[in-house]
């Protein structure tokens, strides 16, 4: 069957496979690097201590059968290597069969990852990467012509994550309807970056034409998707570009370069005669095109719920519906903070602390802090503690269940806690205490920047964390450093 086959789009599946499994590099190389302070057997939140109380049905995972921190970092180093093969064109080297089980390993791999993750994985992008994964496999390899439904099923997921994060803007935050969100996202974000402060200070009438771009990018252009060729790639090249604007204006992991990956598989790269001309393709099997048939036919299924949740007042943001993270409902920033806090934590080797006693702050990779350190680029890597303390800042109730573990880790300095941290301001010993304080971050001014270098200015809110010591926390430090100084 001629239909089933798109050879058109032999670039774009090319382009956008490479793009998946490098995402698949970064995400398993950052959950190989992190894992041991923030869910290891002795991390703040301890895979196995989640596993007693999650059953299979509930978190699939191959951790239920045997959970360790050499498995774990096996699985994830395994994970990027395989992701690195298939960058460098692995898949196009093996039998069709032989390329989707890769795909589908790589898949089954990183849902084992995610399902004991808990908090640390609760980001819309893990269930975003876990879909296109999903999708990719099926995309086939050079033995075959890119399938007609494949190359379908990517728009209808790039679709859902561009439309439904226009529907939750329009029905969330009355500054997205007024076009002043805009005013404060740059300053307010998660994790700047280091262009953010000069997108902030750019004129507000560009900033309400921002917004205003956005909502036709989000809520019109994604119907393009669906047209005959050329508008299907004019609404893929559309979406790309702001996808690139939001990769200078901040940092949100992968989710950017994912979007991306998933609008250049609609583009029809055929009217470019640079190009070379597509391989020569044999003929797609008959078990092939009966998977792809069966493969649509579950989406379908499965969409009923992320339609529901689009066409609902009450709609939900980054939602699983099931726990194979499949068919996932998206959406970003349905509201907008007007002032930005952050979580200064310190400690000192002074006891008892007192008002004179000198505190030295801890330094963190991508989270503001000091105020002339301008801010830095890390997408597609994932920070996670710098992600998860802004949340903190905002709902101190969010970050209960980890945020005193991880200071008790650092009363011990704690090796896996620290590498973090970019700075750790007590090499030697552990501090006698450690605080937290609460702090109103803003962007200077350009004169104020010019005369000083500093990129922040901030106030004293409040307290967030008295002074602890070790003896007040020894009940959440890590059992295998209680008591060593």
């Amino acid at each position: 069957m001629d239909w089933f086959a798109a050879p058109e789009y032999w670039l774009a599946r090319e382009v956008c496979q490479r793009l998946i499994a490098a995402l698949y590099v970064i995400a398993f190389v950052a959950a190989a690097r992190q894992f041991r302070a923030l869910i290891g057997e002795h991390g703040m939140l301890p895979v196995p201590r989640h596993l007693a109380r999650a059953g299979f049905r509930r978190s699939p995972s191959l951790f239920h059968w045997r959970y360790s921190d050499r498995l774990f970092a096996g699985v994830s180093w395994t994970g990027a290597l395989l992701s690195a093969a298939l960058v460098a064109g692995a898949g196009d080297l093996l039998p069709l069969g032989a390329a989707i089980a890769l795909w589908l390993l790589l898949w089954a791999l990183y849902l084992s990852i995610v399902n004991v993750g808990q908090t640390w994985y609760a980001f819309g992008w893990e269930s975003l990467l876990l879909e296109a994964g999903f999708l990719a496999a099926f995309l086939g390899n050079d033995d075959v012509a890119p399938p007609v439904l494949g190359m379908w099923l990517l728009r209808w997921l790039l679709f859902r994550v561009e439309f439904g994060a226009g529907l939750i803007k329009w029905r969330g935050d009355a500054c997205w309807r007024k076009l002043t969100c805009l005013y404060y996202h740059h300053e307010t974000q998660p994790m700047p970056g280091p262009l953010s402060w000069f997108f902030h200070h750019l004129p507000r009438p560009l900033h309400r034409v921002e917004a205003a771009a956005n909502h036709a990018v989000q809520l019109v252009v994604p119907f393009g998707l669906f047209l005959p060729q050329p508008g299907a790639t004019v609404a893929a090249l559309l979406i790309t570009v702001t996808q690139l604007w939001l990769v200078l204006s901040g940092n949100f992991a992968w989710l950017n370069w994912l979007t991306i990956a998933l609008a250049l598989s609609a583009v029809d790269t055929t009217r470019l005669s640079a190009l070379p001309a597509p391989p020569s393709f044999g003929d797609q099997p008959l078990w092939y095109q009966g998977l792809l048939a069966a493969l649509t036919a579950l989406v379908l299924v499965l969409s009923w719920w992320p339609v529901r949740n689009l066409i609902s007042p009450r709609q939900r943001m980054n939602y699983s519906f099931n726990r194979l993270h499949l068919v996932n409902a998206y959406g970003a920033f349905g509201s907008v903070n007007r002032i930005r806090y952050e979580i200064v934590v310190e400690g000192t080797t002074e006891f008892p602390p007192d008002r004179h006693t000198r505190w030295h702050p801890y330094g963190f990779k991508g989270k503001p802090g000091e105020l002339r350190r301008m801010p830095r680029q890390f997408a597609p890597y994932h920070l996670r503690l710098d992600w998860l303390m802004w949340f903190a800042a905002i709902s101190p109730d969010y970050a209960r269940p980890w945020f005193a573990p991880f200071v008790a880790r650092l009363l011990v300095n704690d090796p896996d806690t620290l590498r973090l941290l970019r700075h750790n301001p007590f090499p030697d010993r552990p501090p006698a205490c450690v605080r937290a304080r609460l702090y109103r971050y803003r962007f200077t001014h350009p004169r104020q920047l010019r005369s000083d270098g500093a990129w922040w200015e901030r106030t004293p809110v409040r307290e967030y964390l008295p002074p602890v010591t070790i003896e007040d926390l020894a009940h959440l430090a890590p059992r295998h450093r209680r008591g060593r100084q």
